[in-house]
């Protein structure tokens, strides 16, 4: 049986009551599979809605024991080894078993993510992508021919590269796409034919937990992947220190991030993390589309995405034109119940982020910036804030609100929006509005971003492309066909005569 923690010592830190013993919850326990086995007893970590607070379901908490065994299994699993065919057909049936539970997992998002559902159904739908994909990759992954005797000393030998799983993966995922983001981790490591211990995050445990069983329906034997859920620290530690896990996916936040690289020098710590994203809205710009854009992308799901609009940088000359417009697309958002179909922002994921939020927009405001739209919280949510002329020293400019904010700047010269775009630390994705096309290519070059998106918003993502960033934001491309590679190594074949 797989060692327990304490109540007192599987308390996330600050969730102690969040913890409870079996017999005082009121609602069903989700169980683990950890190594193979279903951990239903013991200490559980409740979740809770952060629209009313109401509980939306329990999870059992594990320590340190149960993350050691998760990861003696991956290995065996590994060791034993699961073919190419029969991985592919486990991700197809898993892409297929998503969409017939599509309603369902949607409304889990809604509830402990707090995500409007409109945008929890189309996080399904891009989750059944990123599978898909990931199959693919399972049926066509392969090395490549070496010409040996290109050298004189490889005359009558013959050479090829094939490609061997890195091993054991462990996948660290945010709260905010708990389904997508952990389905980039954990469908390519299938693929690639690693064992994955998965760590959700303690306020969206559910999903990645539904997740996994979907995996398990479509075939994959459990010891291949086990979700661990308790205290993050010790957790954490044994995926650091375990020298099997010699794989680290992390989303997240840059502090963590950077600091997890840190502590496990000789793993392979594949990093996506946060954004300062902004949007050069240029003078000969479709200014509704770019309103209507840099609405939504700033502002659905109470803006908690790393690509989420945050800077503007509007041409002077049409500034007045592109506000007037953002201000109607903005006072046409409805905030509230993320389960009802008309809400597009819901609540920020809790109280703590709320007050964060808020405090950065007041000293924006303090600061010289010009609230023009912004009714202030509404229970568990922040109706969405835009603000002028703000201070490039102010933190709703220079770091990752995380919230739905947006704040304007105005530029004269190209020249001078590409120093604004770029005089941040981070670089995941940047965007910008033009008909101008050597303008366009020169932001695709000048822009110091792992994407440039041109009369698209920079939030903009398909599952199979390319994603990640440059300086603070992380050191990895996401996408199936990428995270693969990443997921196995290179194994020169030499054949002598």
């Amino acid at each position: 049986m797989i060692g327990r923690t304490t109540i007192a010592d599987a308390a996330p830190e600050g969730d102690e009551e969040g913890v409870q013993g079996m017999g005082e919850s009121t609602i069903q326990v989700t169980p683990l599979h950890i190594a193979g086995e279903t951990v239903a007893g013991g200490p559980t970590l409740d979740v809770r809605s952060p629209f009313d607070g109401s509980l939306v379901g329990t999870v059992p908490v594990v320590g340190a024991d149960a993350a050691k065994a998760a990861v003696d299994a991956a290995a065996d699993a590994m060791a034993a080894g699961l073919p190419s065919h029969e991985r592919a057909g486990i991700l197809d049936r898993a892409a297929a078993i998503l969409r017939d539970r599509r309603q369902e997992l949607a409304r889990t998002l809604a509830l402990e993510a707090g995500k409007p559902l409109s945008q929890a159904l189309v996080e399904v739908d891009r989750a059944v992508q990123t599978v898909t994909f990931s199959a693919v990759e399972a049926r066509t992954l392969a090395g490549t021919g070496v010409v040996v005797d290109a050298h004189p000393a490889g005359v009558g030998r013959r050479g090829w590269t094939i490609r061997v799983p890195i091993g054991v993966i462990g996948a660290i995922t945010p709260f905010n796409f708990p389904l997508n983001l952990a389905a980039h981790k954990l469908a390519p490591a299938i693929a690639a034919g690693c064992g994955v211990v998965l760590k959700p995050p303690r306020q969206t445990p559910l999903t990645g937990l539904q997740l996994a069983e979907v995996f398990y329906q479509a075939g994959l034997p459990k010891p291949w992947l086990s979700v661990i859920v308790g205290p993050a620290a010790e957790l954490v530690d044994v995926l650091v220190d375990d020298r099997r896990v010699a794989m680290l996916t992390f989303t997240g936040s840059s502090e963590v991030g950077w600091g997890l690289a840190a502590r496990a020098p000789r793993k392979h710590v594949a990093l996506e993390l946060g954004n300062s994203t902004p949007l050069i809205v240029c003078a000969d710009a479709d200014l509704e589309a770019a309103a209507q854009t840099t609405a939504a992308s700033a502002f659905n799901f109470a803006g908690q995405s790393c690509i989420s609009v945050q800077r503007v940088i509007v041409h002077s000359s049409v500034h007045d034109a592109f506000v007037e417009r953002l201000e109607a697309a903005t006072h046409a958002k409805q905030v509230g119940d993320p389960l009802s179909p008309d809400t597009s922002v819901g609540p920020l994921i809790d109280g703590e982020a709320l007050q964060r939020v808020v405090s950065w927009v007041e000293e924006a405001a303090e600061g010289g910036g010009r609230r023009l739209v912004g009714d202030g919280v509404k229970g568990t949510c922040l109706s969405p804030v835009v603000l002028d002329e703000v201070d490039v020293t102010a933190r709703v400019w220079r770091d990752e609100v995380f919230g739905p904010v947006v704040s304007i700047r105005s530029f004269d010269s190209v020249d001078e929006a590409f120093e604004l775009a770029n005089d941040t630390e981070y670089g995941l994705q940047a965007g910008i509005y033009t008909r101008d096309l050597g303008v366009a290519l020169s932001a695709a070059e000048r822009l110091q971003f792992g994407g440039v998106t041109i009369n698209e918003t920079p939030t903009f993502r398909v599952d199979q492309m390319p994603y990640g960033g440059t300086k603070e934001s992380g050191n990895t491309r996401e996408g199936p066909h990428y995270t693969v590679r990443e997921m196995t190594e290179e194994r020169m074949v030499l054949v002598g005569g």
